[in-house]
């Protein structure tokens, strides 16, 4: 007869959440799909996935726990480090792209020949998509321990499926600094009215973006410059463009216009934007997207700006003296 003196009680898994959809999952993470792989970090309040570009450019998705209908976190002690890692962004996408985020999928690829198609929010029902057929089903994240893979477990009508993705050691590099204590402006804007903004410049093939907030009239302004000509686009900062509009200082500086497109998808989701300048020329895009429920997620993007010449400084405080 077995002694059951002997049992081990099975170790519960350092990570685990279940999922009734993805779809909001893999909206919030194409947004920083700009590079292959991603810095994870699993907390007591939700996911956060970091993407850095050479420093100079860095998008961060925080998956709320309120995104999961399950969500557990084994630490072994108070004291221990939170659960870090590195990912290959595009295997996950592609996984969650299994179950629940088909129509995303497929608007998605609709929206590729135009680039600015703002207002992807408005997800149509599809008669034969799972909720609408009652089907039940469930996806799992899973990561049993330290070092190990990160299992997405889906399950629906009875048929289970486990993919694993291999995680490496986390490069952990530092968030690009923003000084929140030294703004030059702060604008809250709906998020549109920027995608809107970017697609009308777009077509003249600018390599490079100027943003200037100013006190005075044009208060916002983007200005950009290609090989098939420039534009610009100004924004008064009346209540109807401009929910929030605060400036300190006069603030003009100089992007990559790729770096702030990359930013796009964002932007057609979103419902508001938070525009942030800090002293040191860093500019901060925060994006609010409601979810589900009526809970809201962010989306946080830092760029760094071009190097500004004293022959530059000179001249624009020349125009201004104008």
């Amino acid at each position: 007869m077995a002694s059951s003196a002997g049992s081990v009680p099975p170790q519960q898994p350092l990570f685990r959440a279940v999922a009734s959809s993805t779809r909001q999952i893999y909206q919030l993470l194409k947004c920083i799909s700009f590079t292959p792989k991603v810095q994870v970090q699993i907390t007591q309040d939700g996911i956060r996935f970091a993407a850095d570009h050479s420093r100079v450019m860095q998008g961060v998705a925080f998956l709320d726990k309120a995104l999961f209908t399950s969500y557990t976190l084994n630490m072994p002690n108070e004291g221990a480090d939170l659960p870090q890692f590195q990912m290959n962004l595009a295997s996950l996408l592609e996984a969650l792209q299994i179950f629940g985020a088909t129509d995303a999928a497929a608007k998605s690829a609709k929206a590729e020949t135009d680039t600015y198609r703002s207002n992807l929010r408005n997800y149509r029902p599809d008669a034969f998509n799972h909720q609408a057929l009652g089907m039940p089903g469930t996806c799992c994240f899973l990561y049993e321990e330290d070092g190990s893979t990160l299992d997405i477990v889906i399950e629906e009508t009875g048929v289970k499926s486990k993919c694993q993705m291999s995680t490496y050691t986390p490069e952990s590099p530092e968030d690009i600094p923003f000084d929140r204590d030294d703004l030059s402006f702060k604008i809250i804007m709906q998020a549109r009215w920027l995608l809107d903004a970017l697609s009308e410049l777009a077509p003249m093939a600018p390599h490079r973006i100027t943003i200037a907030a100013s006190t005075n009239a044009p208060y916002l302004s983007l200005q950009s410059g290609g090989g098939l000509g420039s534009a610009s686009v100004d924004f008064s900062s009346g209540r109807d463009l401009l929910e929030t509009f605060s400036v300190r200082n006069n603030w003009v500086q100089g992007f990559k216009f790729d770096f702030i497109k990359s930013a796009t998808e964002a932007m057609r989701i979103a419902n508001k934007v938070s525009f942030r300048g800090d002293g040191q020329g860093v500019l901060s895009l925060q994006f609010m997207v409601e979810i589900e429920g009526g809970a809201v997620s962010f989306l946080d993007f830092r760029f760094v700006p071009y190097a500004t010449h004293p022959d530059e400084e000179t001249e624009s405080e020349d125009d201004e003296d104008d």
